[in-house]
């Protein structure tokens, strides 16, 4: 049995508030394993919501993940992407198990235990910080599920953050007409054209002209086929809707928490047949599973994984001790701060 050590743990405490607390951690039970954590990504989405207080607190973390319980009321564990290799198993567990690198859907932790059941070995192919953004991938194969993208259609996406680069950079291999993103920060939208987005418009320019100019072709409806509004920002979603034309797509992966925006339905939209729908990686759509369940999503996640280039996303990485950083620099410089990932040293 490895010596067992005790963990530092992230804890969201209150509004831009956490602590990185030192705590035991018990010997694997029978059926455990205990994962020394390497790296973990830090969401810019959810994740920025729980740290800004910004979340509904009388929700459940995430009813789909074991290591996620509880509320999202202060003080939590939160997080949800960690990779590291298992050090000691239970009595009842392969000591094949001891050495594998691992990822676990599990808040932020330097050590922690789980049942082999939760862990995902990762293939040799892929190094620690690349599985990292296996959820990120996983999100954005299932707004592209979704979204049904048809050959030819023209498709917009608002918000190139991680999960928004990673819905461009599956979209980008569509036989689209055309793919344009919008985002106010300028490095975003470099990294935008670099996943394969045609233009990307600066979100607080007149953005609804431009893509109008961008989308006009010649026997092709007026106005976007497909639109996701992935930028955590409602007021965006008006716009999103504006530029989507006659019997198009809105695709709402954005989870807004407690802020509110209004919605400007009086106009075209009410004659425009438009479809608003949410999409959200804890469930499959009910069309698709006959054929879909997670495991198959999962998969194709794995190998779209390595046609992204997750790690030219990586901004900065943060010694775990320092986490307070890393979430500073996610709320405060959002230009500079892309991915952001722990490390655990």
């Amino acid at each position: 049995m490895a010596h067992v050590p005790s963990t530092r743990t992230v804890y969201f405490t209150g509004p831009r508030e956490l602590d990185v607390r030192v705590e035991g951690i018990s010997e694997p039970g029978r059926n455990e394993v205990l994962v020394r954590a390497e790296v973990s990504a830090v969401s810019p989405g959810t994740e920025l919501l729980v740290y800004r207080g910004d979340a509904p607190t009388e929700l459940a973390t995430d009813a789909t993940i074991d290591a996620l319980s509880g509320t999202l009321e202060f003080p939590l564990q939160y997080g949800y992407a960690t990779a590291g290799k298992v050090v000691s198993t239970g009595e009842n567990v392969s000591k094949g198990w001891v050495g594998e690198s691992v990822f676990a859907f599990h808040p932020h932790a330097s050590h922690f235990l789980a049942s082999p059941a939760d862990l995902v070995r990762i293939p040799e192919e892929y190094t620690p910080t690349e599985a990292v953004f296996l959820p990120t991938v996983e999100t954005a194969v299932n707004f592209v599920l979704d979204g049904t993208p048809r050959i030819g259609e023209q498709a917009v996406i608002f918000g190139q953050g991680v999960v928004g680069l990673m819905t461009t950079g599956l979209l980008a291999n569509y036989p689209l007409s055309d793919l344009v993103t919008v985002d106010r920060y300028p490095e975003r939208r470099e990294l935008a054209k670099a996943m394969g987005a045609e233009c990307s418009l600066d979100a607080t320019g007149n953005v609804r002209e431009e893509i109008e100019a961008e989308l006009s072709r010649a026997k092709t409806p007026a106005g976007a086929d497909l639109t996701y509004e992935l930028s955590g920002n409602p007021s965006a979603l008006d716009d999103a809707i504006s530029v989507t034309g006659y019997d198009g797509r809105v695709l709402v992966g954005s989870w807004y928490g407690e802020k509110r925006a209004e919605l400007n339905l009086g106009g075209s939209f009410h004659r425009s047949r438009i479809d608003i729908e949410s999409t959200q990686v804890s469930t499959l759509s009910p069309e698709l599973r006959g054929r879909w369940d997670s495991d198959r999503r999962l998969a194709v996640a794995w190998r779209r994984l390595s046609n992204l280039d997750v790690t030219s996303l990586v901004t900065h990485r943060v010694s775990i001790g320092d986490a307070h950083e890393a979430y500073r620099l996610l709320d405060e410089c959002p230009n500079e701060a892309v991915a952001v990932l722990l490390t655990y040293d």
